[in-house]
């Protein structure tokens, strides 16, 4: 078993403890939410599902660990961290109509929107109640408590980004620089989040919590970028989802708002994206026009750009033991796996 495994499989136990042990009505109620996380079957009963990446709680423990703290008593707030991301994806989920996650139908597709929404809500508490327990690890309670209102603060920050997101959908006329505004909330600021709250869960100094979270956000902002090239061209056998999903959707991804402000064919494509659906030769001329003016290549080279920034702020990190530089090493590494991603 790898270290990554073997930390992977801690971060899920200490997200399994804030569950609450029940019987009867209640049961399902918690393994629908189990269910998201990959625990259970379609069915119900218990699943060997591969946790994933995990990239946001690890970003937690490394961030700890490379500012001198110890991971260990950072677990709680780890687990916090991914039980906030999942709960952002059940309603993601619901706002983008999507059916499908990482090969899987989606919670409110299964259980209905009303269900949906409640699992996607209670998972939100879980992720605070196990913030809780930073105090059970060790951690002094004015530390818990400052990490708590940040956290909280990251969370509304998210849903600005949601919300802009949301506003954005069938707008044609928005530019790169608004797309990325909009991507500092949505995706960035968790990973942000993550690396900064790891920071404080360790008391570093102020000098660290803001290199770590300048890390994250400059991590975050490339990591999305990626994810929008994986949403048009990624290999449906390795992203889960359909070729070109995103164009099917008329999602208004970043290389679609770089043809926008860029393609000579920006009429032609805004005549298509204004249709009520894109059918196979649709997508396959939306497809040629992104092609023929390189919006996969800008967005690779913005998205490395902004990776290029996440290891220029950890240059900025001086670890005080020979352990904290080896997790600073970990987060260059995690970094660098991240460059070119295939899913």
């Amino acid at each position: 078993m790898t270290l990554e495994h073997d930390v992977r499989l801690q971060i899920q136990a200490e997200m399994r403890a804030v569950f609450p042990v029940v019987e009867g009505r209640l049961h399902r109620f918690y393994a629908m939410q189990e269910y998201h996380l990959g625990w259970r079957n379609e069915d119900l009963t218990p699943a060997e599902a591969d946790p994933g990446k995990l990239i946001r709680p690890q970003l937690v423990l490394l961030a700890c660990a490379a500012a001198g703290g110890d991971p260990q008593q950072a677990l709680p707030l780890a687990a916090g961290i991914q039980l906030l991301h999942d709960f952002s994806l059940i309603h993601d989920d619901i706002e983008d109509d999507s059916a499908l996650r990482r090969g899987r139908r989606t919670l409110w597709n299964i259980w209905g929107l009303a269900h949906g929404i409640n699992a996607g809500d209670a998972m939100f508490v879980l992720a605070h109640l196990a913030i809780h327990r930073l105090a059970e690890a060790g951690l002094p309670a004015e530390r818990v408590l400052a990490i708590l209102r940040r956290f909280d603060e990251v969370i509304l920050r998210i849903c600005e980004g949601q919300y802009l997101d949301l506003s954005f959908e069938g707008d044609l006329s928005i530019t790169p620089e608004d797309y990325l505004a909009m991507i500092g909330g949505k995706t960035a600021a968790l990973i942000a989040g993550a690396a900064e709250l790891g920071a404080r869960a360790a008391g570093a100094p102020d000098t660290t919590v803001a290199a770590l979270a300048d890390f994250g956000r400059a991590l975050g902002l490339g990591f999305q970028i990626e994810d929008d090239i994986l949403g048009i061209w990624g290999a449906p056998e390795q992203t889960g989802k359909p070729f070109a999903a995103d164009l099917y959707r008329r999602k208004v991804s970043l290389p679609v708002v770089h043809a926008l402000t860029h393609s000579p064919d920006r009429a032609r494509l805004v005549e298509l994206y204004r249709q009520p659906a894109l059918d196979d030769a649709a997508v396959a001329e939306v497809l040629a026009i992104l092609d023929a003016v390189g919006s996969r290549a800008y967005c690779a080279a913005i998205a490395n750009d902004h990776h290029q920034a996440a290891f220029a702020a950890l240059e900025v990190v001086q670890p005080p033991t020979a352990t904290a530089a080896a997790a600073r090493d970990r987060l260059r590494a995690l970094t660098q796996s991240l460059i070119g991603r295939q899913y």
